[in-house]
């Protein structure tokens, strides 16, 4: 038997689909794993299984134009993921098409990614027509040597199985990366923590997302089933506090519940999710927050 196994970087702009591509790619067989520094700088989020291969799949930051430290530390971790895989697949959005950043991405990965084999996968395509399809297919290859191109609806899963098993076919031979059952407490906490910080990105936008960053304190299985995760938002200064809180805690309120939803459909159970928010001035210069989230201190400079 033939085993094969390697990294593959899923890129694209925030609401591409990329989490609910992973969660549609690795399904049932899901297996979290632990963020070796030594196989990839970027943060593992799964690993798909799919015949006799195994797909461990890395996590990179959205890729936007860097300002402080740790912007620089995330658009770093997301070159050298892409750099880093075995695989790259560009996701970008079927009604959108190629706008400014998915080009943006594409000038990136002509000067960065050199040699990597990449593919497209093209999302959503329920939104749009054949035609307009077709245009856009023919367009993205135009503008970019793609090795294939898939087209997709990673929220119905149209088209996912054939991408998984090129991905699957196209790996390098050898042997696996990780023990088939291997689940492990600690990077799920990593993962619902990222869950959070994601939910809160798209609801602030601009505001102050690269200014906090959350971590999950408790983790308690219950009884019932369900589990209770209690997780710290840290903000620079006082003023980020009343924003993240809204108008009478709006904010924090809908981000609990969008952040809940997603982690229920992610571990398949109830879950209870209890958010502080906590000032921490220094944070953006504490080496170990970045160790938390993955990333490497010294990629800021």
């Amino acid at each position: 038997m033939t085993t094969r196994a390697g990294f593959v970087a899923l890129i694209g702009e925030p609401n591409a689909g990329k989490s609910t591509l992973l969660n549609r790619m690795v399904g049932a067989k899901v297996s979290i794993v632990t963020h070796k520094v030594q196989t990839t700088r970027a943060r593992i989020r799964g690993v798909a299984l799919e015949g006799d291969s195994q797909i461990v799949f890395v996590d990179t930051p959205g890729l936007f134009r860097p300002r402080r430290r740790l912007d620089r530390a995330m658009v770093a971790a997301a070159w050298t993921g892409a750099a880093d895989a075995d695989l790259v697949v560009l996701l970008i959005e079927a009604h959108r098409g190629l706008t400014h950043g998915a080009q943006a991405i594409l000038d990136g990965l002509s000067e960065r990614a050199g040699g990597r084999r990449v593919a497209l996968a093209i999302n959503k395509i329920d939104r749009v027509k054949a035609e307009d399809l077709l245009a856009l297919t023919q367009k993205m290859n135009e503008a970019f040597p793609f090795e294939k191109t898939f087209l997709i609806s990673a929220e119905k899963g149209h088209g996912v199985d054939d991408l998984r098993l090129w991905l699957a076919q196209n790996l390098p031979e050898g042997p696996w990366l990780y023990p088939e059952d291997q689940i492990a407490d600690l990077p799920m906490r990593m993962i619902a923590a990222e869950m959070t910080r994601e939910k809160l990105t798209l609801r602030l936008h601009q505001e102050l997302p690269y200014q906090l960053t959350v971590e999950t304190e408790n983790w308690e299985e219950r009884k019932d089933g369900s589990a209770r995760i209690d997780q710290v938002i840290y903000v620079a200064r006082d003023g980020h506090k009343g924003i993240l809180l809204g108008k009478k805690g709006e904010t924090i309120k809908a981000v609990s519940q969008a952040a809940r939803a997603e982690l229920e459909e992610f571990l398949g159970r109830k879950v209870h999710l209890f958010l502080q928010v906590k000032v921490r001035p220094g944070w953006l210069d504490e080496a170990e927050r970045y160790s938390e989230m993955g990333l490497d201190f010294r990629d800021g400079n």
